[in-house]
C-alpha cells in the first residue's frame, strides 16, 4: 500500500494535478466564505461617503459589490411590475374628480403577485424585511390620496401597501405585528407607506399613530371643503342611488338654512377642527399639507415638495406625467418597457350631481371662517374662497 501510494504521488503531472485541485477546494471554500461575511457586514465598511446604487438608493462606501447589483435589478423589476397598467375606458363626463374612496384597487392584488425573490437575493437579505410606516396619507377622503399615493410608488425609494390598511381607526385592536405583515417588503434606505384618509377624522388615529412612532411623517391631502362634500355624496349615491337628496342631508332645516354638521360629508371639510386633534400628538412640521386641486394642475410640483417633505431625491417630476384630457385629470406616463400608461380606475372621474347654485353659496359661507382658521394654522391659503 505504501509503494503505490508512493509511486502516485513521485508521478509530477499527478502531484501538480492534486496541489491544483487542493486550491481549488480552498478559493471556493473563500468565496463561499466572503459572500456569507459581505451580506451581513454593517454597511458603513468603506470610504464612509455615501453615494447611490443602481436602483438609487443611498449605500454606503464607493462602490456597489456585486450582491448590490443583484438586489437593484431585482427591485427594478418590482418597479417595472407596478407600472404596468391598462389605460381605463374612456369618458365623457364634464366634472370629475381625481380622487380616492374605500374600493380596492387592481394595483392591490399586483401587490400580493410580486415575485419571489432569486436564491442569491435570499441568501444575502435582498428580499428586504416588514416594516412598519414611516410616513402615513391621513387624509383627506375624496381629496386626491389615490392619485398621491399611485404617483408617489414611482419613486424607487417607496414601498406602499396598495389597499387601505385601516388599522388605526378599525383593526387597532389585531396589533401592531398584525399591521407590519401588511407592509410590502423594503430594501435599506426605502421608505414604508400606507394611506387610510379616515385616520384624519378619527379621533384615537393620532394617540395611537404617536405611540407607534413619534417620529412618523404625516401626509394630508386637502381639498375645497364644497366640492370634497359633493364629491363624497356622488360616490354614495353611485352605490346607493335610493339615497335622499344633496341639498336634504345638507340642511338640519332647510328654511333656516342651518347646516347639518352631522353629516359626515360635511363634517370632514371642518378642517381646523380635526387639525387640532393631530397638533396635540405632532408638531406643525411633521405633517405636509397638500393640495388637491394642485395636484390636478401641477401634479409634479405637488410631489416635489412631498419628495422634499420625506427626505428623499426628487426622482419623479414633469417628465412622468401627461394630461388626460377625456377623464380630466393627470396620469402617469408608461413604465419603462411598457406600452400602457397608468391612469386611475373607472371609479375616478364620476359625474356631479347637479347642485343648486343657493346651496352652494350656503355652504361657502359655512365653511368659510373654519377655512381661514385652517390657512393660519397651516401658514397657507389653498384659495378656495
Amino acid at each position: 500500500m505504501e509503494y503505490s501510494l508512493n509511486v502516485f504521488c513521485s508521478s509530477p503531472v499527478k502531484k501538480k494535478l492534486v496541489l491544483v485541485s487542493i486550491m481549488f477546494l480552498i478559493w471556493v471554500y473563500m468565496l463561499y466564505s466572503c459572500v456569507g461575511y459581505c451580506s451581513t457586514m454593517p454597511s458603513s465598511v468603506g470610504d464612509g461617503h455615501r453615494v447611490k446604487d443602481a436602483a438609487g438608493r443611498r449605500t454606503e462606501g464607493g462602490r456597489a459589490d456585486l450582491v448590490s447589483r443583484l438586489m437593484a435589478q431585482q427591485q427594478q423589476r418590482w418597479e417595472d411590475m407596478e407600472g404596468d397598467y391598462e389605460e381605463p375606458s374612456i369618458r365623457t363626463s364634464v366634472s370629475r374628480d381625481l380622487l380616492d374612496n374605500n374600493e380596492p384597487e387592481t394595483d392591490w392584488e399586483q401587490q400580493q403577485r410580486l415575485p419571489e425573490p432569486s436564491a442569491m437575493s435570499s441568501f444575502s437579505n435582498g428580499s428586504g424585511s416588514k416594516k412598519l410606516p414611516q410616513a402615513i396619507i391621513i387624509g383627506v377622503k375624496k381629496g386626491g390620496t389615490r392619485a398621491l399615493l399611485e404617483f408617489l410608488r414611482v419613486h424607487p425609494d417607496i414601498r406602499a401597501v396598495g389597499a387601505e390598511p385601516h388599522f388605526f381607526d378599525r383593526n387597532y385592536d389585531n396589533g401592531l405585528d398584525w399591521y407590519r405583515e401588511l407592509m410590502p417588503k423594503t430594501l435599506e434606505g426605502q421608505i414604508t407607506m400606507e394611506k387610510t384618509p379616515s385616520y384624519f377624522v378619527t379621533r384615537e388615529a393620532p394617540a395611537r399613530i404617536s405611540a407607534m412612532s413619534r417620529d412618523t411623517k404625516l401626509i394630508v391631502v386637502v381639498r375645497d371643503p364644497v366640492t370634497r362634500a359633493i364629491s363624497d355624496y356622488t360616490q354614495t349615491l353611485s352605490k346607493k342611488p335610493d339615497i335622499p337628496s344633496f341639498e336634504s342631508l345638507t340642511f338640519k332645516n332647510r328654511t333656516t338654512g342651518l347646516i347639518d354638521t352631522s353629516w359626515s360629508a360635511i363634517q370632514i371639510g371642518i378642517y381646523a377642527k380635526h387639525l387640532d386633534n393631530w397638533l396635540q400628538y405632532f408638531p406643525m412640521e411633521q405633517i405636509l399639507f397638500v393640495s388637491g386641486e394642485r395636484l390636478i394642475s401641477d401634479p409634479a410640483g405637488e410631489l416635489g415638495r412631498v419628495q422634499d417633505f420625506l427626505g428623499l431625491k426628487r426622482i419623479i417630476t414633469d417628465k412622468h406625467f401627461y394630461f388626460n384630457q377625456t377623464k380630466g385629470f393627470p396620469c402617469l406616463k408608461k413604465a419603462e418597457g411598457s406600452s400602457k400608461p397608468h391612469c386611475l380606475g373607472k371609479t375616478k372621474g364620476r359625474t356631479h350631481p347637479n347642485i343648486h347654485p343657493e346651496v352652494v353659496q350656503r355652504l361657502r359661507d359655512f365653511y368659510r371662517p373654519f377655512n381661514m382658521k385652517f390657512y393660519q394654522m397651516t401658514g397657507h391659503n389653498f384659495g378656495w374662497d
